[in-house]
């Protein structure tokens, strides 16, 4: 399903490519409907462990932006020359847009993380994937927009996907 079958009013959780493709430009759709949780038209949920990854992809992506490392192994670039991260800073501004956006962040829990096994081994998910499946079932939310397609085989949730990626 698309991201605008969302219905009004209804809660999303929301996955970390969608935050990457609305903070790097690539993809109207997920702006719009990162504007739709804004505007309380959708309840948008997200997650620790996914701003946490948000972090991680978006400092990447400003390391590589800013020509201050260049592809491939960009984590091990910045890992040896810990002096160019004290260069970068829009990645955690970004970040700090998502609570603006009246996302509401849950913390991670043992229990999610218990729950979490049980769905890698069902379903074949990696660890965060797991985890935001977990999340998802112990909130109660049924509503996942992301655009991995790993979700596409977890027959407890909908998934909403952007078309324009």
């Amino acid at each position: 399903m698309r991201l605008d079958e969302i219905a009004p009013g209804a809660a999303c959780f929301v996955d970390a490519n969608i935050f990457i493709y609305h903070f790097t430009g690539a993809s109207e759709e997920c702006s719009d409907f990162l504007n739709r949780c804004e505007e309380g038209a959708v309840q948008g949920i997200t997650s620790a462990n996914v701003i946490l990854e948000v972090l991680h992809r978006l400092m990447m992506v400003e390391a590589v932006t800013k020509n201050i490392v260049v592809p491939p192994q960009i984590l091990k670039k910045l890992q040896r020359q810990p002096e160019r991260i004290r260069h970068l800073s829009d990645y955690a501004t970004h970040v700090e847009k998502i609570v603006e956006m009246g996302i509401t962040i849950i913390p991670l829990s043992w229990d999610q993380i218990m729950k979490s096994q049980t769905l890698r081994a069902r379903h074949g998910l990696l660890v965060n994937d797991s985890l935001v499946i977990a999340t998802m079932l112990i909130e109660g939310i049924d509503a996942l927009a992301s655009n991995d397609e790993g979700f596409v085989r977890v027959e407890e949730i909908t998934l909403y996907r952007p078309t324009d990626i």
